[in-house]
């Protein structure tokens, strides 16, 4: 049994959540994976994943090798870069997490530009919007867009400033009339972003400080594009960051409203854990995405 394949198999087993998954990301077939995860458990002598008709979870014992297998992955990962930097040309996986309406419309360009520079290392680009533990689910970067202040045990470097907005079709605004006060947001139809920690709340700045402003939501969703396509289709008051609908406000197939009363600004970041060495492959790649994204990001309004 060749072991650290069959590790490696596990590993991505857990991360994908299932053996055809695992499969895919591994350019492999399922029934090779699994082979090598029963070869695993029958070496070990313990059960390490507990498998339904429904889903597929580590065990204890399953998840603390899991645990242990990451990091020794990724130090075997370091080191093969290591050699490859020693020769000047970064190599091996780069394995990194972002959310997923930013991945499809901004990172997808930039991904590809890094591979073509780059063509020894294999990019692992995983689109969720859901906070992820980086370190347990072994991503190597995680782009994240976040209040400023947020605060965790992974290094973090300020990318760009992500400007968000209030904004409707002019259709809309033309049928249900244009809200000149925060509280006349409770009269409208409001789209609303799922992961907001305000709850049917928004949070918005104007020139009497921060004002929580209940809204009448309906439609929500946990992600920004859906709430887009629905206040293009005049369904409502969306707020989404410009990075989502900077090319609808240009085009002014959607318009600002409440410009006075803004919401906060959110921060585009690059987080990796603390313990990983900063290998040329992954300083290259954050180094990408400031040339790409910082200062002043090309998806803003030009004033």
């Amino acid at each position: 049994m060749d072991r650290l394949e069959s590790i490696r198999a596990f590993t991505k087993v857990v991360q994908a959540g299932g053996f055809a998954a695992a499969a895919r990301a591994m350019g492999t077939s399922r029934s090779v994976v699994n082979k090598y995860v029963i070869a695993l458990e029958s070496d070990l002598g313990t059960q390490l994943l507990r498998r339904s008709t429904r889903r597929l979870t580590p065990t204890e014992t399953g998840l603390a090798f899991y645990d242990r297998c990451v990091q020794i992955l990724a130090e075997l990962d370091d080191a093969v870069a290591a050699v490859a930097e020693l020769q000047g040309s970064p190599a091996g996986n780069l394995r990194v997490n972002a959310p997923m309406s930013f991945g499809i419309a901004h990172l997808g360009a930039v991904v590809g530009d890094y591979l073509a520079e780059y063509p020894n290392v294999h990019v692992e680009l995983v689109l969720n919007d859901r906070f992820v533990d980086s370190i347990e689910e072994g991503f190597d970067l995680t782009v994240r867009v976040a209040e400023p202040d947020v605060l965790t045990s992974l290094i973090t470097k300020e990318i760009a400033p992500v400007k968000r907005v209030l904004c409707a079709s002019p259709a809309y605004l033309a049928k249900a009339g244009e809200p000149t006060r925060p509280s006349d947001l409770a009269s409208h139809r409001c789209l609303h972003y799922g992961y907001l920690a305000s709850g049917n709340h928004w949070r918005l700045h104007g020139p009497r400080g921060d004002e929580l402003v209940a809204i009448n939501c309906v439609l929500w969703s946990n992600n920004g594009d859906v709430l887009k396509r629905a206040a293009l289709k005049d369904q409502g008051i969306a707020l989404l960051p410009t990075f989502i609908v900077g090319d609808a406000l240009q085009s002014g197939t959607l318009r600002t409203v409440l410009a006075d009363h803004a919401p906060a600004d959110l921060t585009l970041f690059a987080l990796y854990p603390r313990h990983r060495h900063l290998s040329t492959k992954l300083r290259q790649f954050v180094d990408l995405l400031i040339e790409r994204f910082g200062g002043r990001p090309y998806w803003d309004l030009v004033d």
